[in-house]
């Protein structure tokens, strides 16, 4: 379902992190959607292009030239509240490199985007012991958005939250539970998240796991540790990239289709 939003207005969380405050008149694609890992796809119109109105990707598939089609990025939807039609995005701003990046930094209020969607498929588990939560910036807003459900369902819960970030004054403020601790892992200084969660201590009982970012790093190193040297179940893991170093997201889509190839072979 295609939702149109609005923006109202932004906020600079850190200086990699842009959040952007939007308003929709009709938010009801949203009911119902409780995963914290919820996710939209935001389509953005090439420049120059004179795209049919209203904007329906399904009906311009076919109809335009395949380099003309609108770009599309999926990204987490925040705290978003039907009644009053509200919703927020954080984006991960780069410079001018990649496409919604350099249009969150430069939005203003008035300006619009189409969100197909949401999806979703994690949640913390209430009943789990612990919980574990990494990834890098590109995860800060699902793991946010988790750690908010958390302190809200159960404010002592024992979190272990690693997060990738470049250097000091990057760290994002995050709402942790009072049994939560923060591992920031500093970029910049070297610092390597499969490392960083390999280190962990690890507390009894048993784990719920929420683990995305750069897909080699999640799926070639972290995943492989808590499946086979931590002997954790796969329902107990939400294990994803987000992206890939050195691709777009459409290489990105294709390199996720090699790996489920290649292991499906195996």
């Amino acid at each position: 379902m295609s939702t149109h939003l609005t923006v109202t207005r932004t906020e600079q969380l850190t200086p990699s992190l842009q959040r952007v405050w939007f308003h929709s008149d009709d938010l009801t694609a949203f009911e119902g959607s409780d995963q914290t890992d919820r996710y939209v796809k935001l389509v953005f119109p090439k420049p120059g292009v004179d795209y049919p109105q209203p904007l329906d990707m399904r009906a311009l598939r076919g109809t335009i030239p395949p380099e003309d089609m609108p770009v599309v990025r999926t990204y987490t939807a925040l705290f978003p509240d039907v009644a009053a039609g509200t919703v927020a995005i954080d984006f991960v701003i780069h410079g001018d490199e990649g496409v919604a990046g350099p249009w969150a930094a430069a939005a203003q209020p008035g300006d619009t985007l189409i969100a197909n969607g949401p999806g979703g498929g994690y949640a913390p588990d209430l009943t789990a012991d612990w919980h574990l939560l990494v990834g890098d910036e590109s995860a800060v807003p699902a793991i946010t958005a988790a750690l908010a459900h958390l302190t809200s369902q159960e404010p002592d819960a024992i979190v272990k939250v690693v997060v990738l970030i470049d250097g000091p004054g990057h760290e994002p403020e995050l709402p942790l539970p009072t049994g939560a601790q923060l591992i920031a892992v500093h970029r910049n200084a070297g610092g390597d998240l499969v490392e960083a969660v390999r280190s962990l201590e690890w507390p009894a009982g048993r784990v719920h796991a929420f683990v995305h970012g750069e897909g080699g790093a999640v799926m070639k190193g972290i995943r492989p540790h808590l499946l086979r040297e931590r002997g954790l179940a796969k329902e107990q893991v939400s294990i994803s990239g987000y992206w890939r170093q050195g691709r777009t997201e459409e290489g990105f889509r294709d390199w996720k289709a090699e790996l489920a190839a290649a292991e499906s072979a195996s």
